[in-house]
């Protein structure tokens, strides 16, 4: 029995091996893709599976969060207007004894002056010149160190 092989029929053998190899080969990286997907797939579940209920958790955290910042705004605002009547209080206080100290002092400075001006000339109408002009300035001078201590 003759067989009567050619180049043609040897060519088209070739190209029948190379085309089962290139098929097995994509068939192989194929396979691997598919593992590889698959592989994949089972990551995002997993991370679905554990990071949405910690979403839902910061979710909820973040929303008590906000109603305890609501509660302290409304907290802060109390003691602002607190602080504000308190000011307020003092304000009226303070300017209902101011006059009154302003004068004791004045006083006080105006008879210290006038005694030691009795005592030093025995003249009486110099001592009450003394005395007033001694109680005037300890007054002015008493406002001046109120409006000093108040300017910032």
């Amino acid at each position: 029995m003759v067989v009567a092989f050619s180049f043609g029929d040897l060519a088209d053998l070739a190209l029948a091996v190379f085309l089962v190899a290139v098929g097995l080969g994509l068939s192989w990286a194929f396979l691997r893709l598919a593992v590889t997907f698959d592989r994949l797939s089972s990551l995002i579940r997993g991370a679905e599976r554990e990071v949405l209920p910690v979403i839902n958790k910061v979710g909820g955290s973040v929303d008590r969060v906000n109603v305890q910042l609501d509660k302290l705004d409304t907290a802060t605002d109390s003691a602002v207007d607190a602080v504000e009547a308190v000011d307020e209080a003092v304000r009226a206080v303070s300017f209902a004894v101011k006059r009154p100290v302003q004068k004791l002092t004045g006083l006080s400075a105006g008879m210290s002056h006038g005694w030691a001006s009795f005592k030093s000339r025995r003249n009486w109408r110099d001592a009450v010149a003394e005395a007033k002009d001694a109680a005037g300035r300890r007054e002015r001078d008493l406002d001046e160190e109120l409006k000093s201590t108040r300017a910032p």
